[in-house]
């Protein structure tokens, strides 16, 4: 793979925030792939209430408190990370960019942080880890057989993630069913995906996605094909659709716990009492996750959930969240109500639809950066420091 990661980023007009590359994103990309990144469940209510609940937080301020920010490491399933922010997992990210998983995998490790590795990616658990130098994390759905009840691809996945040395283990609870992304089918990204004239000229009409496509064909689920045995685009959307069911219970999470020597994290927990079962049945973490908006529209914002989640298994697992990730700030929050770190979707393919893997490092840096901004700012040396104390409601009174 070329150096994509050479930065052609030093004009003052280029993406300074995550929203300049998101406007951007969606200039480069056909209309049917950007509701597929984009767009949410139903009337998009929980999409937006990711967001709009960091608005309802304002950080407290020290002035001359004399001290610099110290640094913002973290410790997370034994790897130590230059920030408090790594990459969610996110499938077809090929559509984004060629390059898609192993491009951000690498960006990821270049910024100092790891990427979680969807079992819907473009690229191989082999082609990730052959490609990266650091270890990484992968994403697996808790999959029983509907037919026979076995675990046989579960324990397939598992055998891989482990041989090709992934450390960590986020299993996916919240797939009982698909969310009803009504945004996306509208848009054609279907099962199977519908072309119209129009849609077809909106891929046209930018020739370097369009030929970027046809030569690298990072479009497929490659670890689900394989599983499927087919190389149709639609055969691991087949399996995977056969393989989701609402009569997964903890058992099946134990299962895997039992069969995974490394860190395990639960992803898709918004209730307390789960986060609880799930510390009791062997996770490392958990993290408070609705999917991005992509699943039941309606339910509670991440945001929302953590601080009763952090209170209740803070002091005894790891507690990430995700969801509305837009700026550093939005992370400062997250961590004063108990995240350990916080996972960027959408943020991060933003920036690979603009720039490939160069854009996706850009996209950490602008965390970074906004990160210690804000801590300084505060009057915070570290992280550590950080709690509910240093936030208030933002539309408090101010007292004189």
């Amino acid at each position: 793979m070329p150096d994509v990661f050479t930065y052609r980023l030093s004009s003052r007009s280029g993406p300074m925030s995550v929203e300049d590359y998101r406007y951007l994103a969606k200039r480069e990309l056909p209309s049917m792939v950007w509701a597929f990144i984009e767009y949410g469940a139903e009337d998009l209510i929980t999409l937006d209430a990711n967001r709009n609940a960091f608005s309802r937080y304002a950080l407290r301020t020290k002035v001359l408190t004399g001290e610099r920010v110290k640094g913002t490491e973290v410790m997370l399933g034994g790897e130590r990370l230059s920030l408090p922010v790594l990459l969610a997992p996110a499938g077809l990210v090929g559509l984004a960019h060629w390059t898609g998983e192993l491009g951000a995998a690498q960006a990821a490790e270049r910024a100092g942080t790891v990427s979680v590795l969807s079992t819907a990616s473009t690229y191989t658990l082999e082609e990730v880890a052959g490609g990266t130098e650091r270890d990484h994390f992968f994403q697996l759905y808790p999959w029983t057989d509907p037919t026979t009840g076995r675990y046989d691809l579960t324990h397939l996945l598992i055998k891989r993630a482990r041989d090709a040395g992934f450390t960590g283990l986020f299993v996916t609870v919240d797939i009982q069913a698909h969310g009803n992304r009504e945004g996306e089918r509208k848009n054609g990204m279907g099962n199977p995906p519908v072309l119209t004239p129009a849609r077809i000229a909106s891929a046209a009409i930018r020739p370097a996605w369009w030929a970027a496509l046809l030569k690298h064909r990072r479009y497929t689920t490659r670890i689900l094909n394989e599983l499927a045995e087919g190389e149709s685009a639609l055969r691991g959307v087949e399996l995977q659709t056969r393989m989701l069911g609402a009569d997964l219970t903890w058992d099946d999470f134990s299962w895997v716990r039992d069969h995974w020597s490394g860190p395990v994290f639960v992803k898709g927990i918004l209730d307390a009492d789960d986060a609880e079962r799930a510390v009791a049945l062997g996770a490392d973490g958990v993290v408070v996750s609705n999917h991005g908006g992509r699943q039941l529209d309606g339910a509670v914002a991440s945001l929302d959930a953590l601080p009763a989640i952090a209170a209740r298994i803070g002091d005894r697992a790891t507690v990430l969240m995700d969801g509305g990730i837009r700026r550093g700030s939005d992370v400062v929050k997250a961590l004063c109500l108990g995240a350990d770190a916080v996972c960027i979707g959408r943020p991060y393919i933003y920036g690979a639809a603009v720039y490939g893997p160069a854009g996706v490092q850009h996209v950490i840096e602008i965390l970074r950066e906004e990160i210690v901004r804000v801590l300084t700012l505060m009057g915070v040396s570290r992280l550590d420091e950080l709690g509910p104390s240093w936030l208030t409601p933002a539309d408090a009174p101010v007292t004189l």
